[in-house]
């Protein structure tokens, strides 16, 4: 299973982990394993973690406390005091250990500090009133991004998932219509 990191954060990114949340809601995170594989490849995050019921549990409630709180943010509402009371206790947490060799970063730590890592990013970008948060164009998609582009221009959470497929439904109503408008021409001028 191959997880989408299109957000431009990590903790946005745990909190895609559910898409399509309004209409039909998928969770890439079923499993403690699935999140084992998730933090894997998660830039940041340490190489390996073990993921039991207690502390999948956790990381679960910790995506859904993100993604509220982005949420507040893209609408301009107060954050939520709950989200915000559970994200500030595991920011609190120990951080992951990093170590820098001639092969690049390593990272290590079990998943409780995974956990802290996540927080502390989501604070720090949820506490910057400069970075600018908006939920992908797509319709059905709910995943909130960074947009970092030149001039707040990105409108989706990425091209690939969800640009393209915007792009590709325009072009196919384009080209109905330029068939339907050349049909009726035809058929005024018979």
């Amino acid at each position: 299973m191959g997880f989408a990191f299109v957000s431009g954060s990590p903790a946005l990114d745990l909190a895609g982990t559910v898409g399509f949340r309004r209409d039909r809601p998928t969770d890439t995170l079923a499993t403690p394993a699935d999140l084992e594989r998730w933090v894997a490849q998660c830039d940041g995050l340490p190489d390996q973690v073990t993921a039991d019921p207690a502390s999948f549990r956790s990381a679960l409630s910790l995506r859904e406390a993100i993604y509220r709180l982005a949420l507040d943010r893209v609408l301009d509402r107060p954050f939520d005091p709950e989200s915000l009371e559970l994200l500030n206790d595991l920011a609190a947490g120990p951080l992951p250990a990093m170590t820098l060799s001639d092969t690049g970063l390593h990272v290590a730590g079990d998943l409780r500090a995974a956990l802290s890592q996540l927080a502390r990013s989501a604070i720090g970008m949820l506490a910057d009133r400069q970075v600018r948060l908006k939920e992908c164009g797509r319709e059905a998609c709910t995943r909130i991004y960074l947009d970092r582009s030149r001039g707040a221009r990105r409108t989706w959470c990425g091209m690939e998932a969800c640009g393209n497929r915007v792009k590709a439904a325009a072009y196919r109503a384009r080209r109905r219509a330029a068939t339907t408008a050349a049909g009726e021409s035809g058929a005024s001028t018979d």
